[in-house]
């Protein structure tokens, strides 16, 4: 048995459980609540975390972020859109995808920073994130390399040439 039909049965099995379509559910709600306000206020320009000050190594970057002017913004609409993306169940697939590098990011860079603030919401966030990649593993598995694709090609019969008729 191949690995992509080890993957999709259990895939399959685990879809089925009511409680884990709940958490599903629960995760696309959190997260959104997440960022939807933090994207709000890089859109409008203000200091994220105000209460962090300059010499904390993680308000020296927040504070310098927002200096860098439009990226800020653009920080700020693209967690907003993966936030929208989440609660609309046709897209979140495409909002777990887009949410996924902007959490990493954050976590990564709360752990290089041993920002206490958010050591373990954005790691829990993050693993919310996965969570959501996985329940919707059968719209992403086709970008998988162990994902066996047959490709059939239409098999064209040549007509053959009947060279003693008239046109």
């Amino acid at each position: 048995m191949h690995i992509s039909d080890k993957l999709d049965r259990l895939h399959a099995k685990v879809r089925q459980k009511r409680w884990l379509r709940y958490f599903a559910l629960l995760c696309r709600m959190m997260l959104a609540l997440g960022f939807i306000p933090a994207g709000i206020v890089k859109i409008i320009g203000e200091r994220f975390a105000s209460g962090l000050s300059a010499k904390h190594p993680m308000g020296h970057y927040l504070e310098a972020l927002q200096y860098t002017g439009y990226y800020y913004s653009f920080i700020g609409f693209a967690q907003v859109i993966a936030a929208i993306f989440l609660l609309i169940p046709r897209t979140v697939t495409l909002g777990a995808l887009i949410y996924f590098p902007i959490i990493l990011n954050i976590c990564i860079l709360s752990y290089a920073v041993r920002f206490e603030g958010s050591l373990v919401s954005s790691l829990l966030m993050v693993l919310a994130n996965v969570y959501l990649l996985c329940w919707n593993y059968d719209k992403l598995k086709f970008i998988f390399p162990w994902t066996q694709q047959k490709i059939l090609f239409p098999t064209i019969s040549p007509k053959p040439l009947n060279i003693n008729s008239e046109p």
